[in-house]
């Protein structure tokens, strides 16, 4: 009996350090796998620091809490994943709260003329400044399709109802929302009735400089400038 214990405890042993070094040879791999990364001839190379993924979008995300008090931040890992969905990713934030309490929100687009009121909303959190809403100036129409508040200063918004809501450790989640209606004010529409982006001049992060650029100028036509090549 002692005999079989032993060697039971001398196969534990073998096992653990055969796990320890498979491990070991992972993390090792890891390393290598890093190590084996080659620049790229004739530009500056940077590897994984801050990659710069453009154009991100500066995105208004409109909720309510449990109260139904309004508030909004800005993200900017965003994008839209299908015809009538759009995901982003939050951090631990309070529009995550409101998100999960809700299973609705609305996006908006910061513009040229709200870049400050904007930017002001993405600085300070909900959870200090309740009234955040109010102090940049913004007035709130609730959504009459999901619960959720519409600003009105925001002149393009996406009411959305929450299909998918993966949580993370951190406290933060990716959210895909399906987008059950839109609206735009009349100001920023053509002679065709379509959102035009010149009238709207919403605004873009740019990562590398840490600054808000404007989207408005034509520079050629979706799926004809490219027609020459072929």
């Amino acid at each position: 009996m002692k005999k079989a214990i032993i060697i039971v405890v001398a196969l534990l042993s073998v096992l653990t350090a055969c796990n320890e070094n498979n491990k070991s040879n992972d993390i090792n791999m890891n390393v290598n796998q890093k190590e084996k990364v080659k620049e790229v001839p004739g530009r500056r190379n940077f590897g994984t620091q801050h990659p710069v993924m453009t154009p991100q979008p500066c995105i208004m995300i409109a909720t309510y809490d449990e109260n139904q008090v309004p508030d909004v931040m800005m993200a900017a890992w965003g994008g839209q994943c299908d015809y009538d969905k759009i995901t982003f990713d939050l951090g631990a934030h309070k529009t995550t709260e409101n998100i999960k309490l809700k299973k609705a929100f609305t996006v908006s687009f910061a513009t040229e003329e709200n870049t400050a009121q904007s930017d002001y909303l993405g600085l300070v959190s909900g959870n200090k400044v309740t009234d955040k809403v109010k102090r940049a100036g913004f007035t709130v129409t609730p959504s009459p399709n999901v619960d959720a508040p519409i600003i009105n200063e925001y002149k393009l918004t996406l009411e959305c109802r929450v299909v998918e809501m993966e949580e993370n450790t951190d406290g933060g989640a990716r959210v895909v929302g399906e987008v059950v209606n839109w609206s735009a004010d009349e100001s920023i529409l053509n002679a065709e009735g379509k959102v035009d982006l010149a009238k709207l001049r919403p605004i873009i992060f740019d990562s590398s400089a840490l600054i808000y650029r404007a989207v408005g100028d034509s520079v050629g036509q979706a799926w004809h400038s490219g027609k020459k090549f072929q």
